[in-house]
């Protein structure tokens, strides 16, 4: 499933370097390739140590983890929504991704120029907000035009219904606040769907700071936290100056007394990378046997057939039945046998929901 998330933040705050940490797979784990689609384009490996676990038990000839697309934006400045610098561009770019991943720097470094001469995270998030807001306005504006007249005129329910969903986020675009916020329902989502609208997308607030306030924070970011709490969007602490010195170390081993040295249990880009996973709203299931042992992403909510359909459209098509046993069960059981003999393993058909973690093989016929 090619998900994305968009990295943005204003010149200088740490974007890249974090973009850089997250495209070095020795930051994460020990064996898993990185790989570049295009110059900011990375597959990023999605640490989890339930694959790891599993593999011990299973010992298979391949291990094959989850994997999500991560994209360096390019820089923005006042004006994109305007097409000012690489607005267009920018903009454009945010529009494909799936959600965001905001860097803001909270940090003082009187070596680290900041683009507007100070250190104000909420400055910087607000100057981002503002740009999406307003390309936000546009765009919905151009629809409101489109719906009006049939709204007003004619008998089409759905014209008058998009008309008002429209109106109404309009008004907030214009209060200064961001379409994640809007008091709208989920049946009222599809009348903006086709809009791709860019404030409306999950974020989550990535707080760079210095090595100091790694673990417990700052007032930079207890200001973020603050100032985002109406976004139900999670905050992450991360110094990009570790991340990159964690980076350059060669082995697992390294790595691990580097964090532990720093009362660290992981890397924060391991924290990054599971967070953004969770902020695609994704789950996992795994599939384990001697031959692979394999993480399989999907949409929370999918169904059996929708979950085997990940792995092939002909098991979705053939769907029979499906074999599920709990992570917690197999684990402490030891074995997929262990499990049958233990009344642990689960038939379930077409309705059953997938949990995160099941353990899965379909029966299909085609």
């Amino acid at each position: 499933m090619a998900l994305q998330c968009g990295i943005v933040g204003l010149p200088n705050v740490g974007k890249s370097t974090l973009f850089n940490c997250l495209s070095n797979a020795k930051a994460q784990a020990a064996n898993f390739p990185f790989c570049t689609i295009e110059p900011n384009v990375g597959v990023i490996t999605v640490p989890d140590e339930r694959l790891n676990k599993l593999a011990d038990l299973v010992k298979p000839n391949k291990i094959v983890p989850n994997t999500i697309e991560i994209v360096d934006i390019a820089g923005l400045v006042k004006g994109a929504s305007k097409g000012e610098g690489l607005g267009n561009q920018f903009l454009g770019n945010i529009r494909a991704t799936n959600a965001i991943i905001h860097v803001l720097r909270c940090f003082d470094d009187g070596n680290v120029v900041h683009v507007d001469g100070s250190v104000d995270p909420i400055r910087d998030k607000e100057i981002i907000d503002t740009e999406l807001q307003l390309k936000d306005l546009e765009t919905v504006g151009k629809k409101i035009q489109k719906v009006e007249k049939m709204a007003k005129t004619g008998g089409d329910k759905d014209a008058k219904k998009a008309y008002e969903v429209c109106s109404l986020v309009k008004a907030h675009l214009e209060a200064g606040k961001s379409v994640r916020t809007a008091p709208i329902g989920e049946e009222d989502l599809e009348h903006i769907a086709d809009l791709f609208l860019l404030t409306a997308k999950p974020v989550m607030y990535v707080c760079n700071v210095d090595e100091a306030s790694v673990i417990k924070g700052n007032e930079y970011v207890e200001r973020v936290r603050e100032a985002v709490k109406e976004e139900n969007a999670e905050v992450i602490i991360v110094s990009a100056k570790i991340e990159s010195e964690i980076a350059e170390l060669e082995s697992f081993e390294e790595r691990e007394m580097f964090l532990s040295d720093l009362g660290l249990e992981e890397s924060g880009v391991s924290r990054l990378i599971r967070a953004a996973y969770h902020l695609l709203n994704l789950a996992t299931y795994f599939t384990a046997g001697v031959q692979e042992v394999r993480a399989w992403t999907i949409t929370r909510g999918f169904t059996a057939p929708q979950a085997a359909g990940v792995i092939h459209s002909d098991f979705e098509k053939g769907f029979i039945r499906a074999e599920v046993i709990k992570y917690v069960d197999f684990v402490s059981l030891g074995s997929e046998a262990a499990c049958k003999d233990a009344g642990k393993l689960n038939v379930e058909g077409k309705s059953y929901i997938v949990e995160d973690g099941d353990i899965m093989h379909f029966r299909f016929n085609v």
